[in-house]
């Protein structure tokens, strides 16, 4: 029953999809990637959502739930404030540019080998972070699941092997001859599901721990081990409070206005009032997500006193408390938000690679195909990239400090150091490209070191926040010393109509609001019991 629900479903969103695009073309780079720019509000949210969320997620913030308390929730609650930030003050100037990936802004404020460095650190992030993360999360999920190492009788690492390249193969076939628009048609029946059937899961475990009844469980939820249900971390948890107001903040500012394959949902869509709505829309959906991404793990913490692998806590629960058919329809959400950010991240990769490498490489040289031949380059270097990607994501295995904070922590090592001069070069007009190659350079080795090689009592979000400040500095100071001769100045290239939506900061308010409101639900002022 759980297989048949789960390959029903899958099969009837691709099916959907196909309909729904059956006559969309991706003959050409704009198609390819940006589903020629023009997607609804409703695609652009969904596809910001699930192209955020995967395995990882689910995986990784229900293991510190459980591990430690609810103040994982963080990433993603704060996460509201950063997207409300983005919609309003950064998405506007990538669209009134005309822009196709985030490093052109940095060649248009710099100069080329800033764009080439940043388009290479992408790269990197996506093959040797991204990707492997969202494979291997999802192998954990499935094997705990469907129960595959068992059903076949080998091990956990054979069998994370065997699910990494089965959804890795899957999702590079789905990337090569969809495109964007055939997967913003997943993401949109996917969030529909999510946010209708998929919010059932706590209702199922809450059942589960009360024997039947889930008022029951949920007084035995709200009475007992309520330390878990705390969102307010301390200094000896994985994310403390004061984290959110230093790197954590920074993370997210990144995240949502500066990595390519998030931006780049946002940069299809039809005008910049619909990709406002669409913010919006992927951030009321991030405010409910601590339904499945961290209620799960606090309900686990009543059930299981001891894992041996605690990244499986997700999927045993799932698997234990579900009934079948619904193990299946979870487990087709969970395959439909790998699916979508791993497409998403090949895409992502792909366009930095031609638009931002190839392309400058070659031009001036005569192409035997023409204009098709960048969009067959961009296929095999998807291709490349996903077997790369298929090759690291088994040996996370063996990551260490749980593997939510591990993806978080190496993430960093490429995410503020590339959002530190996009912020400097927002704001002035005469810090000079060196500053921006400077800054790069100090801030990826001095992080690195900190990390890899030293033993640094500081939290890492906080290493993260400190080095944001100096090198912001020395990059100030050596735009004094060596300012551009000629200040930049921000041309208009719109290929959209760039007229804000006028709800925007009223609905982004009531969602910063309510982002605090949560905080403060589980928190000693709400739910949590001393």
């Amino acid at each position: 029953m759980i297989l048949a629900s789960f390959i029903i479903i899958i099969l009837a969103v691709v099916l959907f999809s196909w309909f729904k695009t059956r006559k969309e073309k991706t003959g050409t780079l704009n198609a390819l990637f940006f589903a020629n720019r023009k997607l609804g509000f409703a695609a652009v949210g969904c596809g910001l959502l699930f192209t955020n969320i995967n395995t990882a997620s689910f995986i990784g913030e229900n293991e510190l739930s459980y591990v430690n308390n609810m103040s994982v929730m963080a990433w993603g609650i704060t996460s509201v404030l950063a997207m409300q930030l983005v919609s309003e003050l950064v998405i506007p100037i990538y669209l009134r540019t005309g822009i196709a990936t985030t490093p052109d802004f940095l060649e248009l404020r710099y100069d080329r080998s800033v764009k080439s460095i940043v388009s290479l650190l992408f790269l990197a992030n996506y093959i040797v972070n991204l990707l492997p993360a969202v494979l291997y999360g999802s192998a954990v999920a499935f094997d705990g699941l469907f129960d595959i190492s068992g059903h076949l009788g080998i091990g956990q690492q054979a069998t994370v092997w065997l699910l990494v390249w089965a959804i890795g193969i899957l999702g590079t076939l789905y990337a090569l001859l969809g495109g964007l628009r055939a997967l913003t048609v997943s993401d949109t029946v996917l969030g529909f599901a999510l946010f209708t059937g998929g919010l059932l899961l706590p209702y199922f475990a809450l059942r589960y721990l009360g024997a039947g009844s889930w008022q029951a469980g949920l007084h035995t939820l709200l009475s007992s081990k309520t330390e878990h249900l705390n969102s307010i971390g301390q200094p000896g948890d994985a994310i403390p409070f004061g984290t959110i107001f230093t790197g954590m903040l920074l993370v997210n500012l990144y995240y949502w206005g500066t990595e390519q394959y998030i931006v780049q949902q946002a940069l299809a869509s039809k005008d910049l009032a619909t990709c406002q709505k669409g913010i919006a829309l992927a951030a009321l959906g991030k405010l409910m997500l601590p339904l499945l991404l961290n209620i799960p793990g606090v309900i686990a913490a009543h059930l299981y006193t001891a894992l041996p692998n605690t990244s499986t806590v997700f999927s045993k629960l799932a698997g234990d408390v579900s009934p079948p058919a619904y193990s299946g329809y979870l487990a087709a959400l969970l395959f439909g938000a790998t699916i979508t950010t791993f497409i998403a991240g090949l895409n992502g990769a792909a366009s930095l690679f031609v638009l931002n490498i190839y392309k400058p490489l070659t031009a001036g040289r005569r192409q035997p195909s023409g204009r098709h031949n960048p969009v067959r380059t961009a296929k095999k270097f998807q291709v490349l990239v996903s077997i790369i990607a298929m090759t690291i994501a088994p040996f996370i295995l063996f990551a260490t400090g749980g593997f939510y904070t591990w993806l978080q922590k190496i993430g960093g090592l490429f995410s503020v150091p590339i959002f530190t001069i996009m912020l400097v070069g927002f704001l002035t007009k005469r810090v000079p490209p060196l500053a921006a190659r400077a800054g790069l350079f100090f801030f990826i080795i001095s992080y690195g070191c900190t990390q890899l090689f030293f033993d640094c009592p500081l939290h890492f979000l906080h290493v993260l926040a400190i080095l944001f400040v100096i090198t912001t500095l020395l990059m100030l100071l050596i735009g004094r010393w060596k300012p551009m001769p000629v200040p930049f100045e921000l041309k208009q290239n719109n290929k959209v109509a760039v007229q804000p939506w006028k709800y925007r900061r009223i609905v982004g308010l009531a969602l910063v609001i309510a982002a605090i409101l949560l905080f403060i639900l589980f928190s000693p002022v709400g739910l949590v019991k001393s």
